[in-house]
């Protein structure tokens, strides 16, 4: 047998991973492209896209000649329209797809950090104080820090709380905690241009969406007119949330697993100690 006669099948599963990964990109595309304001968009485009196809189709020559060199400048237009839509895609593959060596660890905080964080939520919470933290995870936040007012403090109970104090000045904006230190306070951050966002919701969070959307930090918001905390993750909210579930999604999010996860695990590991030391 030569080896011309495998030709055809290298050539029949080089299409099929073609069509695959054409299938994957598309797909990912859509979800990400799925209740934004990018999707009129995106239909505008097909549109004149067919249409172009009809004037090449129907030799519509004055028509076609403007789609044509309209089309030169719809990469620019896309650019511009969907700057926050390509930036999250852009980090939704680099999550999925990072290398070992050059990512950093979700799991880098120590489990009392973020107790510590629930427990200033829950009573400002109580208090109904407005707060805004926001913890930063692989796509660093530096250029909000550096445009707040920096602290480099470790994170505590009191710190937040004094610092979400209406009668303080550093109680407007957000906070950002990095690499288990509050970095910044009173950072202003750029608020989400979804057009979906329920009108319900304040400049607060709005701003907590808008950060997740631009990276993939996570955000805790207390309301100050009901007291209801949130939580949000790329864009997506969960409102009205109470401690335990805030402590979980926190802990998930940052890839850490829960407490009664940790005592599983440890049951279990003792089990089979048991069970190695009986055989």
């Amino acid at each position: 047998m030569q080896i011309s006669d495998y030709i055809p099948a290298i050539n029949s599963v080089r299409n099929v991973l073609d069509m695959a990964f054409v299938f994957i990109i598309v797909y990912v595309v859509l979800r990400l492209l799925r209740g934004t304001r990018a999707v009129p968009t995106v239909v505008g485009l097909v549109l004149l896209f067919l249409l172009y196809w009809l004037a090449v189709a129907q030799e519509l020559s004055t028509l076609e000649f403007v789609l044509r060199y309209a089309v030169v400048y719809v990469g620019f237009a896309i650019i511009v329209l969907f700057q926050s839509e390509i930036r999250q895609a852009l980090i939704y593959f680099a999550n999925r797809l990072r290398f070992p060596l050059l990512r950093k660890q979700r799991g880098q905080f120590g489990g009392s950090i973020f107790d510590e964080i629930v427990l200033a939520v829950t009573t400002l919470a109580s208090e109904k104080t407005g707060a805004l933290i926001v913890i930063e995870r692989n796509v660093g936040l530096r250029n909000f820090v550096d445009a707040g007012v920096q602290l480099d403090a470790r994170v505590s109970y009191d710190l937040l709380v004094t610092i979400f104090n209406p009668s303080t000045p550093l109680h407007d904006g957000a906070v950002i905690v990095q690499n288990e230190r509050v970095a910044a306070a009173s950072v202003f951050l750029p608020l989400t241009k979804n057009p979906e966002i329920s009108r319900e919701l304040g400049t607060r969070h709005r701003a907590a969406i808008g950060i997740t959307e631009g990276s993939d930090a996570i955000s805790i918001v207390v309301s100050e007119e009901t007291g209801a905390i949130t939580f949000v993750e790329g864009g997506s909210v969960r409102r009205s949330v109470d401690p335990t579930q805030l402590r979980k999604l926190v802990l998930e999010a940052m890839g850490m697993p829960a407490a009664h996860e940790k005592r599983e695990q440890t049951k279990t590991m003792k089990e089979a100690e048991t069970e190695l030391t009986a055989g």
